[in-house]
């Protein structure tokens, strides 16, 4: 992918709204997503972003720290929607209050336009606290999770 695809992906996902896009073409791999400020910044690349872009994708999409602690990580929302801790009414919650969570398992589902979007980690550690309760409305950004990592 060059410069200029990238560019364009990044056009779409602010014309249709997106946080989050990933696109294979011809053995190339990119996956962007906004952080909780709407900046752009890379998640996966399996080839070398070009130098003249790299200054664009600064920052690292790790959850913030949420005091002092290093240790202590958010897990923010990646959209506005209705924010639900189980898959199903009838099910047990994704996680509880001193579950450990491994990078890329499912902690929550945020529903936006009738789209049920699971909602991953990207750190591993403890749940310490759930900072919404089911089906409460989340904003973009809003933290959900506070995580201590380990």
């Amino acid at each position: 992918m060059d410069l200029k695809e990238i560019k364009e992906l990044i056009d779409v996902m602010n014309e249709h709204g997106l946080v989050e896009i990933e696109i294979e073409k011809g053995g190339n791999k990119i996956r962007l997503k906004k952080d909780y400020e709407g900046k752009m910044v890379p998640m996966v690349l399996n080839n070398k972003i070009p130098e003249a872009n790299s200054a664009n994708f600064g920052q690292s999409a790790a959850p913030q720290a949420t005091d002092a602690s290093s240790r202590n990580k958010q897990i923010k929302s990646p959209m506005i929607g209705t924010f639900y801790r189980t898959p199903h009414p009838d099910s047990p919650p994704f996680v509880e209050v001193g579950d450990i969570i491994e990078p890329g398992q499912v902690v929550c589902i945020i529903e936006a336009m009738k789209l049920m979007n699971e909602i991953k980690s990207e750190v591993k550690g403890k749940i310490v606290k759930i900072m919404v309760n089911n089906s409460d409305p989340v904003e973009f950004g809003q933290p959900i999770f506070l995580v201590e990592e380990v």
